[in-house]
């Protein structure tokens, strides 16, 4: 493959890639995102296996995985097609991302790494979203899934970059035809709200909201660490205690709300007696002999 010699968008991400891995693997969608993310990888001198998820969702999702995987033989690297059953209807793009990173996580063992090309705009409208749920989040560029490290190098590289590379390199891409403001709460962020934000400042909306969420992921893991070694959950600071609590719910495989975070904190430091608090997933908080336990809840 030729890589050019003049092509300031793609020299962004194979900087944002270094140091490589000597063996990654790449979650490829076939956007130009994960396809700028694969170039860079495989320009910096990277072994990488593509995995193609076809999640089987619409008429043309084999056909879109297939030619994800042709686009990766021809920048030298080895695809895979993974294929995933998701059930339709209610809650399905959570299913689907559920299902996808199962998939992803299990094919990239033997390496041990996997890469996926979330860039700064991910990152900001990630930020938006979750504090619209009433927890902000930001995403850490590395992180342990299941028994493999996922890593987010281009977490500080523009969307207009990744795009911009595929151009430089003459790569068509993907493009989802369910990006409409209409098709769910991420695109109508991206394409109505960041925008109207970033003339509200005369600047880049973006990479302010995008530094505030990496801030606040750094302060997430320190928070994170220190949850796992305090041993008094009443007596420890709020932020440490409801991480916590969140990760217990994460670990029982409990999708965290504010809600569930308060009522743990409740069960902890305002006990009355209070009886078991559903949390989904047939699972609920309780407290017994001053403790704070996940069991099974009662129908």
């Amino acid at each position: 493959m030729f890589w050019p010699d003049k092509s300031p968008h793609f020299l962004a991400c194979r900087r944002a890639t270094r140091p490589t891995p000597e063996r990654v693997a790449v979650g490829l969608s076939g956007g130009p995102d994960s396809l700028a993310l694969l170039a860079a990888l495989r320009a910096e001198g990277a072994a990488v296996t593509a995995l193609c998820v076809d999640h089987q969702l619409n008429p043309d999702s084999a056909a879109v995985a297939e030619r994800a995987a042709e686009q990766a033989a021809l920048l030298g690297a080895t695809p895979r097609i993974l294929q995933v059953a998701v059930a339709k209807g209610k809650g399905m793009e959570a299913q689907a991302r559920k299902a996808r990173y199962e998939a992803l996580e299990k094919a990239s063992r033997d390496g041990g790494v996997l890469a996926v090309g979330h860039t700064r705009d991910d990152q900001a409208e990630t930020l938006l979203l979750s504090a619209l749920r009433g927890k902000a989040v930001g995403m850490p560029e590395w992180r342990n899934l299941g028994q493999v490290r996922l890593w987010r190098p281009l977490l500080a590289v523009s969307r207009a970059d990744t795009v911009g590379a595929c151009k430089e390199l003459d790569i068509s891409f993907w493009e989802d035809p369910l990006n409409n403001p209409h098709a769910s709460r991420r695109v109508a962020i991206r394409q109505e709200i960041i925008p109207q934000l970033s003339r509200l400042i005369g600047g880049d909306a973006v990479a302010a909201l995008a530094a505030a969420a990496a801030e606040q992921a750094r302060d997430e893991q320190a928070l994170g660490l220190w949850a796992e070694q305090v041993e008094e959950l009443t007596s420890a600071p709020g932020a440490v205690r409801r991480r916590a609590i969140a990760a217990m719910l994460l670990q029982a495989g409990v999708e965290v709300k504010k809600a569930h975070l308060d009522a743990g904190e409740d069960l902890l430091c305002n006990w009355h007696g209070q009886g078991a608090v559903n949390v989904g997933n047939r699972l609920a908080l309780v407290r017994k002999d001053g403790t704070l336990w996940l069991e099974r809840a009662e129908r």
